[in-house]
């Protein structure tokens, strides 16, 4: 059996990963029932998977947090208690992530062989160039996208479907967080 791979991302209203500026994490919308629901969606056993980039960003991160900053909310102390695979042709072992591996080579090839392998759901929280490569591949099963509400039109950095494919989008799941965010999963088809 093959197993999924959900492509996780936050996005603000216009499409960008992330702002630079004082918006803080979350954009500063994090509220008690989406952080509830994080810490619920990453309790199922997954194997999370990065890229190279976004593996060193959350380690940094994590690495410069203390235990009561908002960095070590409960679902990302969950995420980073579950195993995890980095893509990368660059990041040496040993990592700071308590049950991580490094898989060398393309990650289209890895990331096939992972869905061949594993025994349980893979998910990948950003990593966007990575993903979008995966989207392009067909090895992406849902695309989760919680939308915060904010535009950061000045601000904005990363954008998450910047040179994607083409995709058609069905809706699986929809919810609303706090009276404010969307939680949206889709799964995609190439379009024709």
């Amino acid at each position: 059996m093959t197993a999924t791979y959900t492509f996780d991302v936050f996005s603000s209203l216009d499409g960008f990963g992330s702002a630079s500026g004082n918006w803080g994490g979350y954009w500063g919308k994090q509220g008690p029932e989406l952080l509830a629901h994080r810490l619920a969606t990453y309790g199922a056993e997954q194997r999370m998977v990065f890229g190279a980039r976004t593996y060193r960003e959350f380690a940094q991160m994590l690495a410069a947090s203390t235990e009561e900053s908002d960095v070590r909310d409960a679902w990302v102390t969950r995420m980073r208690a579950l195993p995890a695979t980095v893509v990368s042709n660059t990041v040496q072992e040993p990592l700071d992530w308590p049950d991580a591996t490094v898989a060398r080579g393309d990650a289209v090839d890895v990331v096939a062989r992972l869905r061949e392998e594993s025994d349980v759901p893979l998910r990948s929280h950003g990593s966007l160039s990575m993903n979008r490569a995966l989207m392009a591949a067909g090895l992406v099963d849902f695309v989760q996208v919680t939308v915060f509400p904010v535009i950061t039109g000045k601000t904005g950095t990363e954008p998450i479907f910047s040179g994607a494919a083409d995709f058609d989008l069905e809706l699986i799941e929809s919810r609303t967080l706090d009276g404010r965010t969307q939680e949206l999963v889709y799964r995609p088809t190439p379009h024709v």
